[in-house]
């Protein structure tokens, strides 16, 4: 089984926060109908990159059926001698994408001060299912706090 990482940061440019959630990252199977594979997350890191402050700012995982307008992003290899992984993933979404209604997955309240990491116990991965244009995305937003925030996300196939 091979494992991958994406980062907001592999692709275009981070979005401003604001009130309304923005979509960090999100994983896709939407591949072609004969390709289509399950993707498990199982490590996420959230934090924001701005100036520190005493700012909130609320994460979420939820199961979204569209991508939305968002940056390509290639899934890094954890071995660099994997395959290209089948997953496709998306970062700095600019119009928001789909989420389907009562799926979250994960919220969490942080501090803008703090970053924080979930890491899934074995057998409770998050799973991208094998249906094409479905995924996970992460997301975030903020009352106060308008700087950009930087989250990765490892999964493997």
């Amino acid at each position: 089984m091979a494992k991958y990482a994406v980062s907001n940061g592999t692709g275009g440019t981070p979005q401003a926060m604001t009130t309304t959630y923005k979509t960090i990252w999100d994983l896709t199977a939407a591949t072609g109908a004969t390709t289509l594979r399950k993707a498990f997350v199982y490590d996420m890191t959230f934090g924001a990159d701005g100036t520190p402050a005493d700012n909130a700012i609320t994460w979420k995982v939820d199961r979204q059926t569209t991508t939305g307008t968002r940056t390509a992003a290639t899934p890094a290899p954890l071995d660099a001698g994997d395959a290209a992984a089948l997953i496709t993933a998306g970062v700095n979404t600019t119009i928001e994408p789909t989420v389907t209604a009562s799926t979250q997955l994960l919220e969490i309240a942080a501090n803008q001060r703090a970053t924080y990491r979930w890491v899934a116990a074995p057998g409770s991965e998050l799973v991208v299912p094998a249906t094409n244009v479905t995924g996970i995305g992460g997301r975030a937003k903020s009352p106060a706090y308008t700087g950009t925030v930087v989250g990765s996300v490892l999964f493997y196939e």
